[in-house]
């Protein structure tokens, strides 16, 4: 069984607890996922099965789209509603102006510091194993980049927001860096992932859903089609021979081709078999092979 099925991650699990969970409904051992969640977030996370999981390098820098809410009134250590309060708790009454001129400060290219309770590596540890035996945690800030941030709704103490980001954005950073510019502290209350790359909340199943079908038979139809894989390459099809012989991995003429250098290929409509790189011309090699049926 090979492809990928978008799961709407519910609150409490981690990743790898997902990961775990549909290798069990699926009765696949080759199952990983396309970018990290926290646990007490939402939303989109794509799991790739079986060969498929080869793909996972054309997602390592994956834009993503999310959406949440900021409280108001204090910090926490996790920059989270997870957390411990680190400020005293604040009466705020917040203004939705002010909020919406603050949160243009947060689009566009800028550094940020890494929350203390995240998988950044300090000496090869992980900062949040450092952070929860309460031992000094000492980051470096990165260059990000927030390509929107709107502000959607506001009440006394909350505001409700939509961010699409680029790989590598903390949200949790964000609302906790509002917190710290308004002088009251600040953190994450709620965050559910609308997006990630071309996977929508639209297409997402929940697990028991994934295991309903599964036990019906009828697990395939909730897989995304492998034609819309990595739609930055362009799709060719192979004739039985050319087929034959990339799986075997021989160099091969792929006439209707553009002048891309990688393309996905395909026998039939769902049989992606691998990724090939142009050598010259329209002889391609393929670079990475699918073996089996998607």
């Amino acid at each position: 069984m090979n492809g990928i099925v978008v799961i709407n991650k519910p609150p409490g699990l981690t990743s790898h607890d997902v990961v775990n969970r549909v290798r069990r409904i699926l009765g696949q051992r080759s199952v990983g996922h396309l970018g990290t969640l926290d646990p007490s977030a939402t939303g989109v996370l794509p799991i790739v099965v079986g060969n498929l999981t080869r793909l996972a390098q054309f997602y390592a820098h994956s834009e993503k789209t999310y959406e949440g809410v900021i409280r108001f009134g204090f910090a926490t250590d996790t920059y989270d509603a997870d957390g411990e309060p680190t400020t005293p708790h604040q009466v705020v009454n917040i203004d939705g102006e002010q909020m919406r001129a603050l949160a243009t400060q947060f689009e566009g290219r800028i550094e940020q510091m890494p929350p203390p309770f995240s998988a950044k590596k300090i000496a090869g540890v992980p900062a949040y194993k450092l952070s929860r035996k309460k031992l000094e945690v000492v980051l470096k800030p990165v260059q990000i980049e927030i390509k929107e941030f709107k502000i959607l709704e506001t009440t006394r103490d909350q505001v409700t927001f939509r961010a699409h980001v680029a790989s590598g954005t903390y949200i949790r950073s964000v609302a906790h860096d509002m917190g710290a510019k308004l002088g009251c502290g600040a953190h994450l209350a709620s965050l559910r992932r609308t997006a990630v790359a071309e996977f929508a909340i639209e297409e997402a199943h929940s697990l028991p859903t994934l295991e309903t079908a599964m036990q019906q038979g009828i697990v395939e139809p909730l897989f995304i089609h492998p034609r819309k894989l990595v739609p930055q390459l362009p799709s060719v099809t192979a004739n039985e021979q050319s087929a034959a012989l990339i799986r075997n991995g021989r160099a091969v003429n792929l006439p209707e081709m553009s002048r891309a250098p990688l393309v996905k290929v395909f026998y039939g409509q769902r049989d992606l078999i691998a990724i090939a790189t142009r050598i010259a011309g329209t002889l391609f090699h393929a670079g990475i092979v699918f073996t089996g049926e998607s």
